[in-house]
């Protein structure tokens, strides 16, 4: 696994990879951060004085009560995530929150149904998205996400990084009842549906885990899983992806930490691999929000690697926002990032506009 860290930089110069598919990195569109729907506005660059700022909210670290929260957010981070070890009186305390700071931000939290549904006893209680599947039509699942995200929503909660859209591969416990299927096109169908559901609530539905967690070899947060080829991942762990975006066009997406053999070095996890970024922008032609999944809480980027080399590489590599659940030095990691668009390691047309 420690290969990969000396080469984030060397990765953004490959060109292409064995599939023939269009992988190649391209900037991505510059896009505001002071709304829940991301825009594809190109305008001029900030003056240089602003970088921090412009970084800052590319950031959504994770906060544990009402003052970790406020600091990060004084900061200037874009959005902060409720992680599942959170003081549950946050939940009250968000609109507070928003009176205080004074500029639009986004709240997150993981609530999937089934087994990863945080503050159920606050939020409610709702099924694992197999047994939604498997009881349930299409419609009513988008019913039924649409009742989720209105109680979400309640509590001021603005992004819900739900959907699973991996296939259930069997035998992946980390995926397991998490997939509405095994088959890739009902799961791209459900999950759909799912993200339609939140998005009418007022709430932005994050397909995960892009390019496709459910064959991979291991658990990312474990250690390394490497999943099969892309070119096999074409004949099923990524048609639910390419349904779901055409179905669901507003949703954002979330990158796994998954290495994927043929993607770009073959060693780099996903999200932090420009070709992903590449693929989802070039091949899926993607034009949403693209996530990392969580930089600090899974073992396939912390075993390796300080939150502050991550965050920068994962937005030198084409995510839009950097996401990470533990604790850490805000200050360090925003200066991380000043630091990487200083030297060009994260282009200035990368950054948003604030304001």
């Amino acid at each position: 696994m420690k290969r990969f860290v000396g080469l984030i930089l060397a990765a953004s110069m490959l060109a292409g990879c064995a599939a023939p598919v269009d992988d190649t990195p391209a900037p991505t569109p510059t896009s505001t951060t002071t709304s829940t729907t991301p825009t594809t506005t190109t305008s001029t660059p900030k003056p240089e004085v602003d970088v921090r700022e412009q970084v800052a909210r590319m950031l959504m670290p994770g906060v544990v009560n009402y003052a970790d929260a406020k600091a990060k957010l004084q900061a200037g981070v874009g959005g902060i995530f409720i992680t599942s070890w959170a003081d549950p009186n946050l939940l009250y305390q968000i609109e507070g929150l928003r009176e205080e700071i004074g500029r639009p931000f986004d709240v997150s939290i993981d609530f999937e149904g089934g087994r990863v549904q945080r503050f159920s006893e606050i939020l409610g209680a709702h099924p694992s998205p197999r047994e939604l599947a498997a009881t349930m039509s299409i419609e009513q699942v988008e019913a039924k996400a649409y009742e989720i995200g209105k109680s979400l929503r309640a509590y001021g909660i603005t992004v819900d990084f739900a959907p699973v859209i991996d296939v259930d591969g069997g035998g992946l416990e980390v995926v397991g009842d998490r997939s509405f299927s095994q088959d890739p096109h009902l799961a791209g169908d459900y999950g759909a549906a799912f993200a339609r559901g939140l998005q009418s609530a007022g709430v932005q539905a994050v397909f995960k885990h892009y390019p496709g967690h459910g064959h991979a070899s291991g658990d990312t947060h474990l250690g390394e899983a490497i999943t099969p080829p892309l070119s096999q991942l074409f004949q099923h762990d990524l048609i639910p992806f390419k349904e779901a975006f055409a179905q669901a066009p507003d949703a954002a997406v979330m990158v796994g930490h998954m290495v994927v053999p043929g993607l770009g070095d073959g060693i780099t996890p996903a999200s932090l691999n420009n070709h992903a970024y590449g693929l989802l922008r070039n091949h899926h032609q993607f034009h949403g929000t693209a996530y990392t999944d969580d930089l600090t809480g899974m073992a396939a980027i912390s075993n390796t690697m300080s939150i502050e080399q991550a965050v920068p590489a994962a937005l030198a590599a084409g995510a839009d926002q950097a996401l990470w659940s533990s604790a850490s030095n805000i200050d360090a990691v925003i200066e991380a990032c000043v630091q990487a668009v200083e030297s060009g390691q994260i282009p200035r047309s990368r950054l948003p506009q604030v304001g």
